[in-house]
């Protein structure tokens, strides 16, 4: 049996008789790629799956790839069709099937047993290569194996051995880099890695919540106001929190993204005036999380440190992925908004592991396990 008692692909082609030779094997894969007028901008998710395609391919079997894209709301939209994909996927993986978006049948996020009956009609195996989505419970990841001979694919076996050797067996000191806009949609897993890292550096919108837990005044910037208390327990926790010492701000009149706008930009300390709205991290505050990172042992970066999107406010970020490839520690990029960054600055080859799950990656470290996981123990 694989690591962490989850099958791996070995197992797979012993529990069919050593041979998977004219077999149909169903693949969930995660190919929710980034597209921009019909045009595919990063395939990186569908290359993350061809080692398990090759694999299957190469031992003869016939593979079937399934994925969803986008939210269509469980009723076809062509905004949201697979072709652009099917068509990329033809020149990546020749002579693979792939199935029309799973979420256009409303089955699929509801895990109705009828739409897994038609999924895994004419299908001799499962194989789940899909990490990004296998923190739900929907039909295409938790259906499968209850019926078929299944299996973790290349990319999800490497995901779950990082990720659990992270949260379960880091180097000293650990610290988590939290980001992004709400504490409200990261605080089990803030309360999770409390237990487990010696610090957490947070920063983003995020951070002006547990500033104003601290008496500060924070003006316009992001704030959840019922978050206020909670943030003010887990700083009175005794827990290690980096918060920022600084804050690069918008004046009144000034739109992101919208140079032309107009609004002065400042840098200012940790109380901002009415009309002022924290857009990044201060330089002052990235030189000190550098030298937290600088000094760990493990990395975990999950949320940027501002609206690094807009140029004019990706400095603290850039700073942040800049330490994430110079530092010696053991680097993990927890998905979503982190991967973008380390891409946009040129880091992503630099640290050791980019997640393909952003919310998968966190609620992995977070509960140690995922339903697509547990499925596949069945």
């Amino acid at each position: 049996m694989a690591k962490f008692g989850v099958p791996e692909l070995e197992d797979l082609l012993a529990s069919c008789n050593g041979s998977l030779e004219g077999k149909s094997v169903l693949v969930r894969v995660d190919f929710n790629v980034p597209m921009s007028d019909g045009v595919i901008t990063d395939d990186l998710r569908m290359k993350a799956a061809l080692p398990t395609i090759n694999w299957l391919q190469k031992q003869g079997a016939k593979v079937t790839a399934c994925s969803h894209r986008g939210r269509p709301k469980g009723t076809p939209n062509p905004e949201f069709s697979m072709d652009p994909v099917r068509a990329h996927l033809a020149t990546l993986a020749p002579g693979v099937e792939l199935l029309e978006n799973l979420r256009f049948n409303p089955g699929e996020t509801a895990n109705d047993s009828a739409f897994v009956a038609e999924l895994i009609a004419g299908h001799d195996a499962y194989v789940n290569d899909a990490f990004g989505a296998s923190h739900r419970e929907h039909a295409s990841i938790v259906g499968p194996p209850a019926h078929l001979p299944s299996a973790a694919g290349r990319l999800l076996a490497k995901e779950v051995e990082v990720l659990l050797g992270v949260r379960n067996q880091p180097r000293k000191p650990f610290v988590a880099i939290m980001g992004g806009a709400k504490v409200s949609d990261k605080l089990s897993v803030i309360e999770a890695l409390l237990g487990i890292v010696d610090s957490i550096i947070v920063g983003g919108g995020m951070a002006f919540t547990f500033l104003k837990a601290q008496g500060h005044e924070v003006g316009d910037s992001l704030l959840e106001e019922d978050m206020v208390d909670t943030c003010a327990r887990l700083l009175a926790s005794g827990a290690k929190i980096h918060l920022p010492e600084d804050i690069t701000a918008l004046g009144g009149g000034g739109k992101l993204f919208d140079p032309e706008a107009g609004g002065e930009i400042r840098q200012a300390g940790v109380n901002l005036a009415p009309g002022w709205m924290g857009v990044d991290i201060g330089p002052y505050s990235a030189a000190l999380f550098t030298d937290v990172i600088l000094e760990a042992g493990t990395v975990l970066w999950n949320g940027p440190m501002g609206v690094f999107e807009d140029p004019r406010f990706a400095a603290g970020t850039a700073a942040i992925a800049q330490a994430m490839a110079d530092t010696r520690a053991f680097t993990v990029v927890g998905g979503g908004d982190s991967a973008a960054a380390a891409k946009q600055f040129d880091v992503d080859r630099e640290v050791d592991h980019v997640s393909t799950g952003g919310g998968a990656s966190l609620e992995l470290i977070e509960q140690g396990d995922l339903p697509g996981l547990a499925a596949l123990r069945r």
